[in-house]
């Protein structure tokens, strides 16, 4: 195995602590008299055991060696894959270092471990490379990665030539793109953002924009603005402000759903990370996708001073915001920053120039070139956001004139007129519905 890998040129910046080089390192240093047969199978059974982990993570299956190399196909980046990811299959003189490489992929897809169990006298990798997984929920492994690496490991596996080994990986980096970025939706700003910036949301939520009852105004306007940011055409930067639980979290969250096929990624971050912001901006910048920076529940007391940072960063910093870039954000207040009285009287105090101060807080929400509110609905459009959830839910046999009521009497103790009242309701509805037939 180390004899393939130590031949590596375009993919040899895979981490050394890859499972793939730790095995191969541990296999050299056998032959080379460096390591005990001992220490060599429990540095190979401890790759193993983090295969599983990886397989558990992503929901591989059949064969996890291959699944295994086709996630690390699809997750390097390099020059060659970055380039790949906007262009699909390249002309040049560095095909032939990418042809050499392929085929040592191949090899490894193909590789007899007979001699390696029988060195160490073990039996492990015929069970993985023959695999039944456990059924899990979605909600456990990243489907999304799943789905997309199984598929790369299935058209490797068949390709018998280098032609058609190149042809797998340029379509796959062309439709996918490459690495963290190509293959998840959403991410939010690491534990250790000093060490790793950015990871991945392996599981997000599944809504669509005609989940959410009403609002068609409103989705319309998201939906415009950000099917011309896809586009690549002039968008806006989004606040979306009004009641507590009218959507529009959940707008945006739809809207990732809609348009991730087109390149829309979203990253969340909250207003305690903002000094990342620039950092965030400079690693996305030069791809290949179109990036929502989402900020849930954002506003500013007057002692918050991050709103003064988030200005430069949405516009007026020296280095323009990156085409490829906008910010949506969702508050319960239209005008993000705080204001007091004093802001709105003669009320003497010691600021000199109450004007500039007043401006200088409303200047924030006024570079959101677009604002779309999201109101509380009358009591005729919350029984119809109620009778419109409730329809999805068959086993829910109620009339409508016990729902109407029972409803009104939910919203009247439980947060009020809102559609995440209603959804409230129908799941306390769905939770008790059996036991009280029973």
């Amino acid at each position: 195995m180390y004899q393939l890998t130590s031949k590596l040129i375009i993919y040899r910046s895979i981490s050394g602590d890859s499972i793939l080089f730790r095995m191969a390192a541990a296999m050299r240093g056998l032959d080379q008299g460096k390591k005990s047969t001992e220490e060599a199978t429990q540095e190979i059974l401890e790759q193993v055991h983090r295969l599983l982990d990886l397989a558990t993570v992503y929901g591989f299956n059949a064969n996890l060696w291959q699944n295994y190399l086709a996630y690390l196909l699809a997750m390097t980046e390099t020059p060659f894959t970055l380039v790949a990811e906007k262009k699909g299959a390249l002309e040049g003189s560095v095909n032939r270092f990418v042809a050499n490489d392929l085929r040592i992929f191949k090899q490894l897809f193909d590789y007899d471990f007979s001699s390696m169990e029988e060195k160490l006298g073990i039996r492990v990798f015929s069970v993985l490379t023959d695999f039944t997984a456990v059924e899990k929920r979605e909600q456990i492994y990243n489907r999304n990665v799943s789905d997309k690496v199984r598929e790369l490991s299935g058209a490797f596996n068949a390709a018998s030539s280098d032609a058609e080994l190149y042809q797998v990986v340029t379509s796959f980096y062309g439709r996918y793109g490459v690495g963290m970025f190509g293959l998840n939706k959403a991410f939010r700003v690491s534990e250790d953002p000093e060490t790793e910036l950015l990871v991945p949301i392996t599981n997000t939520l599944d809504i669509r924009l005609d989940d959410i009852v009403g609002y068609e105004m409103q989705k319309r306007e998201l939906v415009d603005n950000t099917r011309a940011f896809v586009a690549g055409r002039k968008a806006n930067n989004v606040l979306l402000y009004g009641d507590a639980g009218t959507g529009k979290s959940t707008s945006v969250k739809a809207i990732l759903n809609a348009y991730y096929g087109r390149g829309l990624r979203i990253i969340e971050i909250y207003k305690h990370q903002f000094q990342y912001l620039a950092k965030i901006i400079n690693q996305i910048k030069n791809r290949n996708y179109r990036f929502v920076i989402y900020m849930d529940d954002l506003s500013f007391e007057e002692s918050e001073l991050e709103y003064k940072y988030l200005k430069a960063i949405i516009e007026g910093g020296l280095e323009p915001k990156p085409e490829n870039v906008l910010i949506y954000a969702t508050s319960n207040r239209k005008h993000l920053v705080r204001e007091t009285w004093r802001d709105k009287t003669d009320h003497e105090d010691d600021d000199v120039h109450k004007n500039d101060t007043v401006q200088e807080k409303l200047s924030l929400s006024a570079r959101f070139g677009l604002q779309i509110g999201y109101f509380k609905p009358s009591p005729k459009e919350f029984f119809r956001i109620v009778e419109a959830i409730a329809a999805r839910y068959p086993e829910l046999d109620i009339s409508g004139e016990d729902l109407r009521a029972r409803a009104n009497v939910w919203e009247l103790s439980h947060g009020g007129l809102s559609g995440r009242t209603a959804q409230q309701f129908i799941d306390y509805l769905l939770g008790t519905y059996g036991k009280e037939e029973s």
